[in-house]
Order: structure tokens, then C-alpha cells, then sequence
């Protein structure tokens, strides 16, 4: 489609992680094993979260929650990656690259603010705990989830329409293996300088202050637990500090990504691949392994899977 004497973008070339076909198909195999390890226990987190009656607490359903979140964030671009290993050319439609944008905003969002209420579900734990049951009640943690949801989608909303009316007329090749929002601008035909600002405030800005608040918070439910020594607040201590983990795990690329100026650097695909492959399959993963209840619990519905299978 021509614009006057520019023609519009219908698609862009991603350049993915490796122009070598050997280590194209390494990458592949790799990433596929990871997928077929790790998957199938974010979903069976879930299974054993809704099928047993001892996990039926709020830390549960925001676990559960959780590992639903980063399984749909795990399906927005790695697929697509796996099969552009195979593709000669890696192209992808303008719209669809549009749409790859918001889901990834609106997921990575609503993962930011559920962990916002997870922290929020240990303070109310640990300093509130003969009001917990008052407070955190099915219908506040439904709440909860729904407005964390709610958060990721106007997040996501408020990207997308600064983006969606930007005029690209080429070039259109994005060095990397998705769409994102730091990439995409820099192409557009048009200064992007204030609408860089705007979109570090509504996501850099953003993750920085929800790390720094979320760091802050849990900082200070361990040092009141290490006042005492009981078994409880050990318990309690080591689900804070798998919950610090997470936050590391979770804010460190994407302050990386996007607490700073859009300009390419050497580490960039390196930290693209663990922000939307490795490190949210692996979130729920490192609560379970610090979790010795949700393991025991694992184990026995896979006991009762396995018996009825052999009955």
C-alpha cells in the first residue's frame, strides 16, 4: 500500500536469534525439551492446586494463578519461534506483530500486579494473622486476580495505541526473534522522541517503582519474622525469600528491556529469550521446589494417577 511517495509496511523480518543453521536447530532442540520438562509441571502446579482440599488457601490460588499467567504469556512468541528455525524467510504480518505486542503487555502486566497482590496476601499473613481468614477472603482474592488482569489489559491498551497509528515505511527488519514495543518504534517514519518518554513512563517507570515497592515490602515482613525463631515464621521467612527470588527473576529483564533508552545492545537477545521462555516457566517451578506442602501434594496425585491407570 502507498502513502505518497512511501509505501506502508504490510510486514516485518525478524532476523531471530542465529542466522546459522546448525545452531538454529540446536536452539530448537533445546528450547523444545526445556517446553516439554517444564510445561507439563506449571500444569500439573495447577491440577494440584484445584484438586487438593489442604492447598485451599489464597497463596495457592495466587500460585495456580500464577503459573496460568506465565503458561499463556509462554505461548505468545516462542511458537512462533520454534517454527521460524525451520523458515528461510522469518517474516511476520504488521497486525499480527500488533497483536504479539499486546498480549505480551497484557499478560507481562497482570503477572506484575499478581504479584503485587501475592505480596500483599503475605503482609496480611504475617502482620494481620487473626484477621487473615477476614481478609482474605475467596471473593477479595478473586478481586484481586480480576484487577490484576484488569491492570496487565490497560497497560497493555495504553501501549498499543500510541503504536497502532505510527507510520512504517520501511525498513522493516526487527533484530530479534518477536514484536516488541522497544523495536518496533524505531521504525516508524516518523520522531519518536516523546513517545519513547511516554512508553518508558507507562512500562520502565512502572516496573521500577513495582520492583523497588515489592523489594521494600518483603524486606521488611523478614526482618520482623527474624525476630523470632518459631517453626511457623521460619516457614514464613523461606516463602518470602522464594517470593524475592521471583521478583528478581521476574523485574530484572524486563528492567533491563525497558528501564532504559530503545537502542540496541549485545546482551538483548540473550535476556529477550529468559524474559518470555526460560524464566516464566520457570517461576512457579522454583516456589514448588521451595514448597515442600505443594510437593507432597504433587507427589500424591500422581500416586492416584498412576494407580487409577494401572486399576
Amino acid at each position: 500500500m502507498e502513502t505518497g511517495n512511501k509505501t506502508e509496511v504490510m510486514e516485518f523480518v525478524l532476523l531471530g536469534l542465529s542466522q546459522t543453521h546448525e545452531v538454529q536447530l540446536f536452539l530448537f532442540f533445546l528450547f523444545l525439551l526445556f517446553y516439554v520438562i517444564v510445561l507439563p509441571g506449571n500444569i500439573l502446579i495447577i491440577l494440584t492446586v484445584r484438586r487438593d482440599p489442604q492447598l485451599d488457601s489464597p497463596m495457592y490460588f495466587f500460585l495456580a494463578h500464577l503459573a496460568f499467567l506465565d503458561i499463556c504469556y509462554c505461548s505468545i512468541t516462542p511458537p512462533k519461534m520454534l517454527a521460524d528455525f525451520f523458515s528461510q524467510r522469518k517474516t511476520i504480518s504488521s497486525r499480527s506483530c500488533i497483536a504479539q505486542l499486546f498480549f505480551l503487555h497484557f499478560l507481562g502486566g497482570a503477572e506484575i500486579f499478581l504479584l503485587i497482590a501475592m505480596a500483599f496476601d503475605r503482609y496480611v499473613a504475617i502482620c494481620k494473622p487473626l484477621h487473615y481468614a477476614t481478609l482474605m477472603k475467596k471473593m477479595v482474592c478473586w478481586i484481586l486476580v480480576v484487577a490484576a488482569w484488569a491492570g496487565g489489559f490497560t497497560h497493555s491498551l495504553i501501549q498499543v495505541a500510541f503504536v497502532v497509528h505510527l507510520p512504517f515505511c520501511g525498513p522493516n527488519e526487527l533484530d530479534n526473534f518477536f514484536c516488541d514495543v522497544t523495536q518496533v518504534i524505531k521504525l516508524a517514519c516518523t520522531n519518536t522522541y516523546v513517545l519513547e518518554f511516554i512508553i518508558f513512563v507507562n512500562s520502565g517507570l512502572v516496573i521500577l517503582i513495582c520492583f523497588i515497592l515489592l523489594l521494600l515490602s518483603y524486606g521488611v515482613l523478614v526482618i520482623r519474622l527474624k525476630t523470632g525463631i518459631s517453626k511457623g515464621k521460619r516457614k514464613a521467612v523461606s516463602t518470602c525469600i522464594t517470593h524475592i527470588i521471583i521478583v528478581f527473576v521476574m523485574f530484572g529483564p524486563a528492567m533491563y528491556i525497558y528501564c532504559r533508552p530503545f537502542c540496541s545492545l549485545p546482551l538483548d537477545k540473550v535476556v529477550a529469550v529468559f524474559h518470555t521462555v526460560v524464566f516464566p516457566l520457570m517461576n512457579p517451578m522454583i516456589y514448588t521446589l521451595r514448597n515442600r506442602e505443594i510437593l507432597g501434594a504433587m507427589k500424591q496425585l500422581l500416586a492416584r494417577c498412576c494407580l487409577g491407570r494401572g486399576n
